[in-house]
């Protein structure tokens, strides 16, 4: 097959970032992380050399302003879509709204899909309404707007539509209304004023799910476990931005995950049919990967999805989704042409 691959690079964002603001992307003053989402050029270079591997002639793309001609001109047979782009909650959208409007196949959820799951006030509102456990959360709008002060601490702080732990410091767990505000407050000075959940903690263990397929077909990838006690003493039990791109370097990596996780067979069955129910309740098409967390009663709870899940290719990068793939016995190009796989299949193409 003829294979459009869709990306966003740091450098692309950057770009991105001083077309609307004029701002050089290197500016003190920018926060550190807000480029986190993207892919360094390997990334990219190792994708497009695992759909090679598989016999596809692979064309590739950064996800800006350019894409939509790109797209049009090249009309390849499947687009496999990795952009995340910059700037409001339909960023991960844009693509797939543009494979939508020219009528091509693409990996991956729909737009309202990707919408809704990076939105995670709107996410946890669909997740409630089908009774699937989320922690209670209220969302704190620029000048204080609903701010409740009889909260119960301790809690996190999360920018309302980030990823990569854009926005997610170790100090954004808080023990009290006045911290919270605090934190509340340096989070719109950093995200220009991006509105912010206000969550509360879990107690419990973390646990990240990987999925491949869809329906009855869906895989549910080896469970993960995270082990914050490797974490530096004194730092939250979270996997923070310090934690994921600090603490835990290629060159240095933390022992935090243990895949499969150790975990008995009905903590096991519970984590799984929360997960299928959750993708199918938003719609989950291909491949994500699910953060899950314990209450204080043991009971799994939904963090977040990534129905875009980060793909560093290589092991010393602790990247989640082919660390799980790999458990399962998938190599790396295996992984990526199995999406390819089930998306073909899904539109009808193999």
């Amino acid at each position: 097959m003829k294979i459009a691959l869709t990306y966003s690079t740091k450098n692309g964002l950057g770009k991105e970032f001083n077309k609307r603001f004029g701002v050089d992307p290197d500016d003190e003053d920018i926060p550190p992380d807000l480029f986190a989402e993207g892919d360094d050029p390997r990334t990219i270079d190792a994708i497009v050399n695992a759909l090679q591997s598989n016999n596809h002639q692979v064309i590739s793309f950064e996800g800006n302003d350019e894409v939509v001609n790109n797209l049009e001109r090249s009309r390849p047979d499947i687009v496999f879509n990795v952009a995340e782009g910059l700037f409001g909650d339909w960023r991960e959208s844009y693509v797939p709204l543009i494979c939508e409007r020219l009528g091509l196949p693409y990996t991956g959820s729909d737009p309202l899909t990707l919408a809704l799951c990076l939105n995670k006030a709107r996410c946890k509102e669909i997740l409630s309404f089908y009774k699937i456990p989320n922690a209670p959360f209220r969302v704190i709008y620029p000048q204080g707007n609903g701010f409740d002060p009889n909260f119960e601490y301790p809690a996190i702080i999360k920018p309302l539509a980030e990823g990569s732990s854009k926005g997610i410091f170790d100090n954004s767990v808080v023990y009290s209304a006045e911290q919270a505000h605090s934190v509340i407050a340096d989070c719109f000075e950093k995200y220009n004023n991006e509105p912010v959940i206000l969550e509360k903690f879990l107690p419990g263990q973390e646990f990240t799910v990987a999925i491949l397929g869809n329906g009855v077909e869906m895989e549910i990838l080896p469970i993960i476990a995270m082990d914050y006690s490797q974490l530096p003493a004194g730092a939250q039990p979270i996997y923070s931005y310090e934690a994921k791109w600090i603490w835990d370097r290629p060159e240095k990596p933390l022992s935090i995950f243990t895949c499969p996780a150790p975990i008995d067979e009905k903590l096991k069955n519970q984590i799984e049919t929360l997960v299928r129910k959750t993708c199918a309740v938003l719609h989950i098409r291909d491949w994500c990967r699910l953060d899950v967390r314990l209450d204080e009663n043991r009971i799994p709870h939904i963090l977040e999805l990534n129905p875009l899940p980060g793909i560093l290719p290589n092991p010393e990068d602790n990247s989640c989704f082919p660390k799980a793939a790999r458990t399962a016995g998938y190599t790396y190009p295996a992984m990526l042409n199995k999406v390819v796989q089930v998306a073909a299949r899904r539109y009808g193409l193999s």
